[in-house]
């Protein structure tokens, strides 16, 4: 066993003192690395050999990013270049709509523990507006409140506590007290500052959201943030203008929200409760899995004994999801409550739904998330699958994947090559005695057992995916460039998703067949 350590963040300025050290800087960037993993998947050599490769050669490395990244679509790979970011001179407006990108890290000076000057942002559009001058008088008059509070709440707050008072070392903690309570005067605009780490792949998703942002602060943010970051690592941020997708489509969801007017008396949705049963794959009567869910034909190569076992099972999904999807867009395109926008959309017909939805998705690409209110429905499959497909299906992070050991009771996956080319029979020869030996080895050494199975070998899996996450997976696993086994899968994992979120899953297919499907969907 090997542990090498590839690399670690260091400070720019320290990089920048190399320059009379370094011949060319150009391979320090951190494409390097991400081409070198990228290399891992396809290359016998070892990793750290990659390593040295790519950094000799960041020209080609770059190019295979690219190709990696950009045209089959594995934009993870961008996540191995990681970025250091100081942030100064914002708003607590602005930060929140930098921290809505959860996969980053954030350490915000905090209005708890620092008594805040009276810095604070003048947008653009007030002084467009000629709103200036009063917008200004009335920061001030916050701030002048803000710091005149904490005076009288600082002794206020010592004096209740005196137990705490007693020990200076708390004299911290109880000025944090009169600070955090002071703040609530002061505004949005206040100014202030962040370090902020994140990858190149939420790097490139945060530049194009913010390009689309309709302040023009965030908009501001985006080109400074781009200007700062786009020498480093060009192979892996590639995506980074406002698209319509990002620009227009909350636009028209609020327009079309806004034309939306309550039809007769207001009844709550029949399925809105606990009762799971109609849409989540279960027979009313009986709470077993429909029996439609388990009569598509699974494995390949299975053996005889595990034919019988569904390879997918829609165990459970959220009721009514695709209302409840539309309640989402509902609410956050208006400033109706989460319970009127549900009863709105109960009451909805047909085509308006159809509407919505494909307003939701109208702008979308192929490298698109869908909306985050997509999140807010979830499917829970039973998948039996080899090592070799879970192998692939365990990178889905964003699911909640729970596993059983490995066992040969549940048969083994055969490749139909195998088959095609007249080796199956040695191939189950292989698996018998393996499984003999494995029967073996767990009397004596139970734990270690599962070291002598193979990748066709099975499990059984629960993941729960909501459904933004299964346009994600379809998207990848679904395409034509997919692996047979996670494709096969994952297209039967589709159907029956299908069977109880039509509408929310109106463009869910694999990137080849994206365009051709949302043809069809919108001509």
């Amino acid at each position: 066993m090997k542990v090498i350590l590839a690399g670690y963040n260091i400070d720019y300025e320290t990089i920048m003192d190399l320059e009379d050290l370094c011949e060319d800087l150009e391979e320090l960037t951190p494409e390097t690395l991400a081409a070198a993993y990228a290399r891992i998947s396809r290359s016998p050599k070892a990793v750290h050999e990659l390593r040295a490769a790519a950094r000799g050669e960041v020209d080609k490395a770059r190019q295979s990013n690219r190709n990696i990244v950009f045209e089959m679509g594995h934009s993870s790979i961008a996540e191995h270049a990681v970025f250091n970011i100081d942030v100064l001179g914002v708003s607590r407006l602005l930060v929140e709509d930098i921290e809505k990108f959860r996969l980053c890290s954030y350490t915000e000076k905090s209005q708890r523990y620092v008594l805040f000057k009276d810095d604070f942002v003048i947008p653009a559009e007030i002084k467009e507006a000629g709103l200036e001058a009063p917008f200004a008088e009335i920061i001030r008059r916050q701030n002048e409140y803000y710091h005149a509070c904490y005076e009288r709440l600082r002794p206020y707050v010592f004096a209740k506590h005196p137990d705490l008072a007693a020990d200076p070392a708390n004299r911290s903690l109880l000025e944090g007290w009169a600070k955090e309570d002071a703040r609530y005067a002061i505004a949005l605009a206040t100014e202030t500052q962040l370090g902020m780490t994140l990858n190149a792949r939420n790097l490139e998703l945060m530049l194009r959201r913010l390009a689309a942002h309709p302040l023009a602060e965030a908009r501001d943010f985006s080109a400074a943030l781009f200007k700062s970051t786009k020498s480093v690592a060009p192979s892996l941020v590639r995506y980074t203008e406002a698209t319509d997708y990002d620009r227009l489509t909350r636009q028209e969801l609020r327009e079309m929200v806004s034309a939306l007017k309550p039809s007769g008396p207001v009844q709550p949705l029949q399925h809105a409760g606990n009762d799971l049963s109609c849409h989540s794959g279960l027979d009313p009567e009986s709470r077993q899995p429909l029996k439609n869910m388990e009569s598509v034909p699974v494995f390949t190569g299975a053996t005889s004994s595990s034919n019988e076992i569904p390879s997918v099972s829609l165990v459970h999904a959220t009721p009514d999801a695709d209302l409840r999807v539309l309640a989402g867009l509902i609410h956050s395109s208006s400033d109706r409550s989460l319970t009127d926008c549900f009863i709105l959309a109960g009451q909805m017909d047909e085509q308006q739904r159809l509407d919505m939805m494909r307003a939701a998705l109208r702008h979308i690409r192929s490298h698109d998330p869908v909306l985050r209110e997509f999140e807010q429905v979830d499917l829970l499959f039973e998948l039996t699958v080899s090592a070799s497909c879970f192998a692939q299906l365990k990178r889905h992070r964003m699911a909640t994947l729970t596993v059983q050991a490995y066992d040969p009771a549940l048969g083994v996956t055969v490749p139909p090559a195998i088959r095609e080319i007249g080796m199956e029979e040695s191939f189950m020869d292989i698996m018998t005695r393996t499984n003999e030996i494995y029967g073996q080895m767990r009397k004596a050494a139970f734990a270690a057992a599962p070291y002598i199975l193979t990748n066709a070998h099975r499990r059984r899996v629960a993941m729960k995916v909501n459904a933004r996450e299964l346009y994600h997976m379809a998207r990848l696993r679904a395409d034509r460039h997919a692996q047979w086994d996670i494709r096969e899968l994952t297209e039967k994992m589709l159907a029956a998703a299908r069977s109880v979120m039509p509408l929310t899953l109106l463009l869910a297919t694999g990137k080849d067949g994206f365009d051709a499907l949302y043809r069809q969907t919108y001509e």
